[in-house]
């Protein structure tokens, strides 16, 4: 299963909303809802809420929240980029994954408090991509087995995943080298980010609940990546 998320993640973080909204005659080839939607909406949520606080005129510069909004033809709000485009897509993140108000407030706040200036957009969608590499991948090593607890036992699950973000930000005795330095680094791309434990756990919980959920990927593809 760790083999599955972080193959699933590569694959989804680089295909790009292009795929989402495409109609499809066969339902099985695209679930809506999955683990590419999810990524998708929340790069566009990102630049959208970044457009809307900093005044971006360019939507070249944010190529998913351009595709966004060509593609669901979602209207420009008061002449200002990224208001009406948020908002849209806050409801759909909101319909499909049942994300609370604060997940949203918490993703403004860092989003107000890293970009206050157009120099600061780039550097901060690095660092949230930096962010996300390296807290799905930990997440998942420090699982492993656990990941085979059944889909129904969603308590259980999200217990776990508490525990393991509790863990990345509590416990500094870790006897893997390498899982050392990847703690270090998700607790040093979360502290200019800014995000809770509790933010974290919802974000990565629907991460594998959803990659739970998609087709297996077959042994040899996993071992080309």
């Amino acid at each position: 299963m760790v083999a599955q998320l972080q193959h699933q993640y590569k694959r989804e973080t680089k295909m790009g909303i292009f795929s989402i909204f495409k109609k499809k005659n066969n339902a099985a080839e695209h679930r809506v809802g999955g683990m590419e939607d999810f990524m998708t909406l929340i790069r566009v949520y990102y630049q959208a809420a970044m457009a809307a606080n900093i005044g971006i005129t360019n939507i070249n510069m944010l190529p998913d929240l351009a595709t966004f909004k060509r593609t669901l033809k979602v209207p420009t709000q008061n002449n200002k980029l990224g208001v009406g485009e948020r908002a849209r897509c806050r409801k759909m993140l909101e319909q499909l994954y049942n994300l609370n108000d604060q997940f949203f407030k918490e993703i403004d706040a860092s989003v107000k408090k890293n970009c206050r200036k157009l120099q600061d957009a780039q550097p901060f969608l690095f660092a949230f991509q930096g962010f996300n590499n390296d807290l799905v991948m930990l997440v998942g090593n420090l699982l492993k087995w656990k990941f085979r607890v059944p889909g129904f036992m969603r308590k259980m699950l999200h217990s776990l995943i508490e525990k393991t973000v509790n863990d990345i930000f509590t416990k500094n005795n870790w006897k893997d080298e390498a899982t050392f330095r990847t703690v270090y680094s998700v607790r040093n791309y979360n502290e200019k980010l800014g995000y809770s434990q509790a933010w974290i756990t919802e974000y990565v919980y629907n991460i594998i609940t959803l990659a739970k959920k998609e087709p297996r990927p077959k042994m040899e593809d996993v071992e080309k990546k």
